[in-house]
């Protein structure tokens, strides 16, 4: 009797436990739902008045002209060549601080490492900007001869700086997940430790692996303070790795406070962060896509 009767009060409790978990995943999809409808009803206005492709084609930006032009083209190109520098620089380096602490270091280097690895991830941004314009923008604008130190590369740097940590630790627990049985058939078959890396234990990890990039990514993508602080802040299309740029975020977060609330400016400046969402969530979808498709299933 009391076997059959804690049967039914486990199944209640685990059953709590699972509507629970849906309960806090419902909200949270509401919740993002919400910002989208948010942005959508406030840049609404912006896009039935001005042309979609001057919007989002142009790179001209005047808003306080008389007609204001509202063009975030240049801001466009900003972002995805502020990511594109990042994730050249942060993903190698991530994927290769993980693959040392992985099988390369002894365990006591990798006990000790990896804290600090996750503790750097734990930096304010704005620590990281402060860096970047104090130290490193006098130190490339000296080393290169450049006019001005607060660039395209500056931005990249520092936002791989904050990318690397978050690439490492994941990529690292990931690959330690992978089955004993997988690198110990490798191993046996003739294969080199390094080649067990490459061929088995990477491809199988991959999807955490992925999942470690596009989270660091998508950070990068929607940092403000860093970008706002070493970027340069120039609307301009980018000719070269030392030219200024002004992403997305640092335009938005530079002109929100003087944009007034319901104006064509204010608007614009809204429908900029709908465009900033969308291009973090198409970025998503292909780094899922592409990891789902590449990662090494049990059994191939």
């Amino acid at each position: 009797m009391t076997s059959s009767a804690a049967a039914p009060a486990g199944d209640r409790h685990e059953g709590l436990f699972r509507n629970s978990l849906a309960a806090v995943a419902a909200v949270s999809v509401l919740a993002l739902a919400a910002i989208v409808v948010f942005l959508f009803t406030q840049a609404f206005p912006i896009l039935r008045d001005v042309p979609l492709r001057q919007f989002f084609f142009s790179t001209e930006w005047y808003p306080t002209d008389d007609p204001p032009v509202f063009g975030i083209g240049a801001m466009i190109v900003g972002s995805l060549s502020v990511a594109a520098v990042t994730t050249v620089i942060a993903v190698p380096i991530g994927v290769l601080t993980a693959a040392a602490m992985h099988c390369a270091f002894p365990p006591a280097v990798t006990r000790f490492l990896k804290p600090v690895i996750e503790l750097m991830a734990a930096l304010p941004s704005v620590v990281i900007g402060f860096f970047g314009l104090v130290v490193v923008a006098p130190w490339l604008q000296q080393t290169f001869n450049l006019t001005t130190g607060l660039n395209l590369f500056n931005a990249g740097l520092m936002l791989a700086f904050m990318c690397v940590p978050t690439i490492a630790s994941i990529s690292e627990d990931a690959l330690n997940n992978v089955p004993a049985q997988m690198r110990e058939a490798s191993l046996g078959l003739g294969a080199t430790r390094w080649e067990t890396l490459c061929r088995v234990e990477l491809r199988w990890a991959l999807g955490g692996i992925g999942t470690a990039v596009m989270l660091a990514i998508s950070r990068a993508i929607g940092e403000t303070m860093v970008v706002l602080m070493v970027a340069g802040g120039a609307g301009i299309l980018p000719e070269s790795l030392f030219d200024p740029v002004r992403p997305l975020t640092a335009g938005i977060a530079a002109e929100m406070a003087e944009a007034a609330v319901g104006g064509e400016h204010y608007h614009a400046l809204y429908a900029a962060g709908l465009v900033l969402f969308f291009i973090t969530f198409v970025f998503n979808v292909i780094a899922w896509n592409l990891t789902r498709r590449f990662a090494l299933k049990e059994g191939s």
